[in-house]
């Protein structure tokens, strides 16, 4: 028995380093003066080389890698949600930002099912319009805060792509699932907003409580950490009950997101978050996505190649259509960045496989077409960063946020 276990912690402790190292491979390749290709592509990539597409070393299959994949992409949500401070500013941007979203959904329907129709006729033709009027809040906020773009300038990114990821990750599985599976999914969403909500109110009346007080001022001199306990507990609680219902773990990290940033925590809890999130669940979860994909699939079907490159060409043209009438300038840039939709495509295939909807070429393709929407989505974000240090960029550009209160 105790062989058995040392086997165990061995091979556990051998896929933990070969992750953690290849999440090395991000910041490498986004340690330039300018950067082009941001770090979560380098991620993405050494994990398309070690996995089902190349060497196989990494099995995203496994109980433990498959727990990082949903926690890292949790906190990926959390610490996403915890840069949304918008008291200001976020009704206009809400409005924009649907405008924006209606104007995409209006040419991503006839466009997709044309697509479906067209070029994988044996897949549910009513996925491909919800998947090109996604955006991945996964993928396109780690570039946003890598090129140090999360403040009242880009409000309309900051409220257009969660929307839209928010919209489409729970529309998505209705062309996928069984209708009987439908009421639970969004009985687990309605069950997740109704808890966001009621932290949202409970942490508003105690922030200032004369014993709240205290006990923060006690974590900070006997390193407790006490806001950091509390914060994962909301987190865990809130996709413990995605994970139970059906509901969306997008939903409940960002929702915890909006909790810290709601009450606006300390800079010593959010160098805390970023070490846990950034350092380690996060990268791992790119890494491990990149890992499940499995490429080799495209090879044998010319036609999914076609339908990859058609996807991620008409999601770029239609959400930068989309900016060109709402966005300040410059307006291309933000159709670029909210053309990012990698999480969903993933999302997408995963289940359709699961499902028997979707074939692996086509699954491979979905999946494709957004890995190619992720470079356009940099090069939008480097023109708005470009923008924003020029003092070019108009209204789009201004100081980032201020930094939380420190204690």
């Amino acid at each position: 028995m105790p062989k058995t276990r040392r086997t165990i912690e061995s091979s556990l402790f051998e896929s933990l380093l070969v992750i953690i190292l290849a999440g090395l491979v991000g910041p490498l390749i986004a340690a330039g003066p300018r950067p082009i290709v941001p770090a979560v592509v380098g991620e993405l990539a050494a994990g398309i080389v070690l996995g089902r597409t190349g060497a196989g070393v990494i099995d995203p299959s496994t109980p433990t890698n498959a727990f990082l994949y949903s926690i890292g992409f949790a906190m990926l949500m959390l610490v996403a949600g915890s840069h949304v401070r918008l008291e200001g500013r976020l009704s206009s941007g809400l409005r924009t930002a649907a405008i924006a979203f209606v104007i995409v959904l209006a040419a991503a329907i006839p466009t997709g099912l044309a697509v479906g129709v067209l070029l994988a006729p044996s897949a549910p033709p009513a996925l491909f319009p919800i998947l090109l009027a996604g955006s991945s809040a996964a993928v396109a906020f780690p570039i946003l805060q890598e090129r140090g773009l999360l403040g009242p300038a880009v409000v309309l990114l900051l409220a257009w792509i969660p929307l839209a990821d928010a919209v489409t990750v729970l529309v998505m599985p209705l062309t996928l699932i069984g209708t009987e599976q439908i009421p639970r999914a969004l009985a687990g969403d309605t069950a997740i907003v109704a808890l966001t909500a009621a932290a949202l109110l409970a942490g508003v009346r105690i922030e200032r409580a004369g014993w709240a007080l205290k006990l923060r001022d006690l974590s900070q001199s006997r390193g407790w950490a006490l806001q950091l306990r509390l914060t994962l507990l909301i987190l865990i609680a809130l996709t413990l009950v995605a994970t139970q219902t059906g509901g969306s773990t997008l939903l409940a990290g960002f929702g915890a997101g909006l909790v810290l940033s709601r009450l606006r925590t300390p800079e010593r809890l959010g160098l805390q978050l970023s070490g846990i999130a950034e350092g380690f669940f996060v990268p791992a979860f790119f890494v491990l996505l990149g890992a499940e994909l499995d490429f080799r699939a495209l090879a044998q079907d010319p036609r999914a190649i076609l339908l990859a490159v058609v996807m991620a060409a008409a999601a770029i043209a239609i959400h930068v259509g989309a900016a060109l009438f709402v966005a300040p300038a410059p307006r291309a840039p933000f159709g670029l960045a909210a053309s990012a939709q990698l999480g969903l495509p993933a999302a997408a295939a995963s289940l359709g496989l699961a499902t028997g909807h979707l074939s692996a070429a086509v699954a491979a393709g979905i999946v494709a077409a957004g890995c190619i929407t992720v470079l356009p989505a940099s090069l939008g974000t480097r023109r708005l960063a470009d923008a924003l240090q020029a003092g070019t960029g108009g209204s789009a550009v201004a100081a980032p946020l201020p930094e939380p209160e420190t204690t």
